[in-house]
C-alpha cells in the first residue's frame, strides 16, 4: 500500500497512457483506488494498460480511448466510468504538451488551437465528471506548467494557456467549494518525458558523446534548474497523489511548484 489509502475511491486520469498521467496511474493503484486513464492513441493505451495488469494483478482498471476535446467522447467516457467503477471521486486533468513559438511566428490558427487544447481538456472532463465528483465530496487536480507564472519567449501561446489555465484553477475551486469539491494544480519545470527524449535522440553531432545523462544534466545547467537535473514523471506523481488525496483535505485552490528550483518567481 502506497503513502495513503484510497481503497473504495474511484479516479479518473486524462492523458494516462504515458508520462505524468502513467506515472500517475500507477501510483493511484499502488493506493489502491479502482483507476479509469484515457487517451488519444489506442496502441499506446492498449501497451499502458498491459502494463499495469502485469504489475498491478488484482487492480480495477478502465482503459479507453477518448479525446478530451469531444465532449460527447467524454461524457460517454465519464458514463462508462460510472456504469463499470463506480462513482469518480478523483479527476486529474493531464493537458497535452507544449508549443514551441514567439509571437512572430504563431498564427492565429495556431493560438486557437493552443488555447482549446489547454482550456477544453480541464473544461470537458470536469463538466463531464463534477456530478460524480459532486457526490463524494471529491478532487480535481490540474497539471500545469511553471510557464504559467514564469513565461519563456519562445513558447508564447502555450505560456499565455497555462496562465489562464492556473487563474481557471482558482476560479473553479472559489465555484465548487460550497459543494466540497477541491481543486488544486502542480506547475511542473522540466520533466522527463518523450518529448526530451526525442531531442536527446536528435542531438547534433557534437552531442553524441554524451549519454542521456550528461546531456540532461547540461541541459538542466542551462536552464539554472538549481537541484541539477530534470524531474521524473514520479515526481510529479507524487504531488498530484497528494491533492487529490485526503493528505490535502484542506487545500483547495492553490498549485504545488515541481520544477526542482527552476522558479524565480516570488
Amino acid at each position: 500500500m502506497g503513502m495513503t489509502d484510497l481503497t473504495g475511491r474511484v479516479a479518473v486520469v486524462t492523458g494516462g497512457s504515458s508520462g505524468i498521467g502513467y506515472a500517475t496511474v500507477e501510483q493511484l493503484l499502488d493506493c489502491g483506488a479502482a483507476v479509469a486513464l484515457c487517451g488519444r492513441d489506442a496502441a499506446r493505451l492498449e501497451g499502458a494498460t498491459a502494463r499495469l495488469r502485469d504489475r498491478f494483478h488484482q487492480a480495477r482498471l478502465l482503459a479507453q480511448v477518448c479525446d478530451v476535446l469531444d465532449p460527447a467522447q467524454v461524457a460517454a467516457f465519464a458514463a462508462r466510468v460510472e456504469a463499470d467503477l463506480g462513482t469518480a471521486s478523483i479527476l486529474v486533468n493531464n493537458a497535452g504538451q507544449g508549443r514551441v513559438s514567439t509571437f512572430a511566428d504563431t498564427t492565429d490558427a495556431a493560438w486557437l488551437e493552443e488555447l482549446q487544447l489547454k482550456f477544453f481538456s480541464i473544461l470537458h472532463p470536469t463538466r463531464a465528471f463534477l456530478p460524480q465528483l459532486q457526490r463524494n465530496r471529491g478532487a480535481i487536480v490540474c497539471v500545469n506548467s511553471l510557464l504559467a507564472v514564469q513565461p519563456e519567449p519562445h513558447m508564447v501561446a502555450t505560456s499565455a494557456a497555462r496562465a489562464g489555465v492556473h487563474n481557471l484553477v482558482r476560479s473553479l475551486a472559489t465555484e465548487f467549494a460550497p459543494s466540497g469539491v477541491r481543486v488544486n494544480g502542480i506547475l511542473i519545470g522540466l520533466v522527463e518525458s518523450g518529448q526530451w527524449r526525442r531531442r536527446f535522440d536528435a542531438r547534433p553531432p557534437e552531442e553524441q558523446a554524451l549519454d542521456w545523462a550528461q546531456w540532461s544534466a547540461r541541459l538542466a545547467q542551462k536552464k539554472q534548474i538549481q537541484l541539477g537535473r530534470l524531474g521524473l514523471p514520479d515526481e510529479a506523481a507524487r504531488a498530484i497523489l497528494f491533492l487529490a488525496s485526503p493528505l490535502s483535505s484542506y487545500t483547495t485552490g492553490s498549485h504545488i511548484d515541481v520544477s526542482g528550483g527552476l522558479s524565480r518567481h516570488a
